[in-house]
C-alpha cells in the first residue's frame, strides 16, 4: 500500500525579523531609535511546523488558511520550494508578526492581521487530503483552523487510523480525542490544567482529560516528560546538544521543532517513546542552531500586481465562505469571438462566480508564436471583464494555470471539448482540491488562428 502524506494542520503567520543598531534616544520621547540594518522574512505558527517536518521526512502537505494580501503571497513564496500547500481562505488579514531588534537584542513585537478561518462546512479536497495520509500533526496557534468543526471530525477520524500528533494552544482548542501524542509546553500545561503542578502530574493529568494516547510536557533545556497509560518517564537533552550557559539562546520555534520531530518520527514507524526522544534532542540542536533565525530569508519577490488579480481571490474566498461553487475556465482568448463567449456563458450557468485565467503575453507567445498575442493581456482582461458572463479575471505566466488554480481551488475547471482531460495537466490540481473538469462542446467554425488567417 502507497504511503501517503505527512499533513500539518494549522495556522500559519508571517515572521519579520528587523535587524539594526541603536546608539541613541528618540528626542519626542526616552525611546531607542533603531537604524535598520536588514530585514528577515519565514513561515511562522504551522508554516514553520511544516517547513520543519520536511526536514524529516519527504512528502509534507501544509493545511492552512492565507489572506489575500502581501503576507499571504510571501508565505506562499517562503514555503512553495519545500511544502506543498493547501491554502483556505481566510476572514481578515493574514497574521504577521514583526520583531525590531537592535544589537541582537528584541527591542519591540508588532503584530498585524486578525484574518481568521471562515466559517468552513465541507471542503472534499481537505478531506480527501486527511483521508489520504499517513500521519498528522496539528500546529494549533488559535485562529481557527484546528477549531473549525468541520476539520475537527476530519482529524478525529484521522486519528482512528494514523498518529495523530497535536501542539496545543491556549488560545486554541482541544486535542480530538485518540491523538497519539500531545505536545503542549509546561506554562501551557498549567494553564489547561488550571492549576501549578508538577510536569509528570500535568501530563498525567492532561492524558485523561484529553482521551490522548500520551502527553509529553516540554521543559525547555530539561526535556520532556511524557505520560502514556503505562508509565510517566522523562526525556532529557543529550550532553552534546546542550546550550552553554553563558550563551543566551533564541527559542523561538523550539516547540515547534519538537512536535515536528515527533510527528515524522511516528510517520516512519517510531515508538512513541522513541519520537519524545528523537524531539528532545532534534529541539535541543534547533535551539543551538539558531533557532527559527535560522530558516530566515530576505523578502522573497513578489509578482507585479496585474490587471484583475486582487478581485479574483477575492472573489473566490467569498463565493467559497457563503457555501457557493465558484467555476473557472482559461486561455488565450485573443480576439475575442462567439466561440468564447459560448464558453464563458456555458461555464458561468455552471455555479456561482466564474474567474477566468487568461495566458500572459509572454505565455502566448510561448503556445502561439512570436506574431501573437494581437491584443495585450490588460486589452483581453478588459474585454473579458466586459462581459455579463465574467465575474474576474487573474493573469498567469506559466505554460499551465495550475500555480494559480492550487491557489483558486474553484469548484468546477471548465475547458473546450477539442481538449481530452488527459491533456489537461492542470487536472489533477483541481481534484486535488475537490473540484471536477468539465469539457464543454466547441462552437464549429470559430477559432483565432482561423480569424487572423482569414
Amino acid at each position: 500500500m502507497t504511503r501517503g502524506p505527512l499533513v500539518v494542520v494549522g495556522d500559519t503567520l508571517l515572521d519579520i525579523d528587523v535587524d539594526g543598531t541603536a546608539d541613541r534616544l528618540c528626542p519626542e520621547a526616552p525611546v531607542p531609535v533603531v537604524d535598520v540594518v536588514r530585514e528577515w522574512h519565514r513561515a511562522g505558527g504551522a508554516g514553520l511546523a511544516a517547513k520543519l517536518a520536511a526536514r524529516s521526512t519527504s512528502e509534507v502537505v501544509l493545511l492552512t488558511a492565507l489572506g489575500d494580501d502581501e503576507a499571504g503571497e510571501r508565505l506562499q513564496a517562503l514555503l512553495r520550494n519545500e511544502v506543498e500547500v493547501l491554502a483556505l481562505p481566510l476572514d481578515g488579514g493574514t497574521p504577521s508578526k514583526k520583531r525590531i531588534r537592535a544589537g541582537g537584542q528584541p527591542i519591540t513585537r508588532l503584530d498585524e492581521g486578525d484574518g481568521r478561518l471562515i466559517d468552513l462546512r465541507s471542503h472534499r479536497g481537505l478531506a480527501d487530503l486527511l483521508r489520504s495520509a499517513s500521519g498528522v500533526l496539528v500546529a494549533d496557534y488559535g485562529r481557527g483552523v484546528a477549531s473549525n468543526g468541520f476539520i475537527r471530525r476530519q482529524l478525529a477520524e484521522a486519528a482512528r487510523r494514523v498518529p495523530v500528533v497535536w501542539d496545543p494552544h491556549p488560545r486554541g482548542s482541544q486535542p480530538v480525542r485518540g491523538c497519539r501524542l500531545a505536545t503542549p509546553n509546561d506554562s501551557e500545561a498549567v494553564r489547561f490544567a488550571g492549576e501549578k503542578r508538577p510536569p509528570d502530574e500535568l501530563a498525567r493529568t492532561l492524558r485523561v482529560a484529553w482521551a490522548a494516547e500520551s502527553v509529553a510536557v516540554t521543559l525547555g533545556a530539561d526535556g520532556a516528560v511524557l505520560a502514556d497509560g503505562q508509565q510517566t518517564r522523562m526525556a532529557v537533552v543529550p550532553d552534546g546538544c546542550r546550550v552553554s550557559a553563558a550563551v543566551r539562546p533564541d527559542t523561538c520555534g523550539a516547540g515547534d521543532r519538537f512536535s515536528s520531530a515527533a510527528a515524522a518520527a511516528l510517520y516512519d514507524g517510531a515508538s512513541t517513546a522513541e519520537a519524545v526522544d528523537l524531539a528532545v534532542e532534534a529541539a535541543a540542536r534547533f535551539v543551538a542552531a539558531g533557532a527559527a533565525s535560522s530558516l530566515s530569508e530576505t523578502p522573497p519577490a513578489l509578482p507585479a500586481p496585474r490587471a484583475g488579480e486582487p478581485s479574483a481571490f477575492a472573489l473566490a474566498a467569498k463565493v467559497k465562505a457563503r457555501g457557493g461553487r465558484l467555476v473557472a475556465t482559461g486561455g488565450c482568448f485573443d480576439l475575442l469571438h462567439p466561440g468564447h463567449l459560448t464558453l464563458l456563458e456555458q461555464a458561468r450557468a455552471m455555479g456561482d462566480a466564474l474567474v477566468v485565467c487568461l495566458n500572459s503575453d509572454e505565455s502566448v507567445r510561448r503556445l502561439k508564436g512570436e506574431t501573437r498575442p494581437i491584443l495585450s493581456a490588460p486589452d483581453r482582461a478588459r474585454l473579458l471583464n466586459g462581459l455579463a458572463a465574467v465575474d474576474a479575471v487573474v493573469v498567469f505566466d506559466e505554460q499551465t494555470p495550475e500555480q494559480l488554480l492550487d491557489r483558486l481551488a474553484p469548484d468546477v475547471w471548465v475547458k473546450g471539448g477539442d481538449y481530452a482531460e488527459a491533456e489537461l495537466p492542470e487536472a489533477a490540481v483541481v481534484r486535488r482540491h475537490g473540484g471536477e473538469v468539465v469539457l464543454v462542446p466547441v462552437l464549429d467554425g470559430y477559432s483565432t488562428t482561423r480569424l487572423v488567417t482569414r
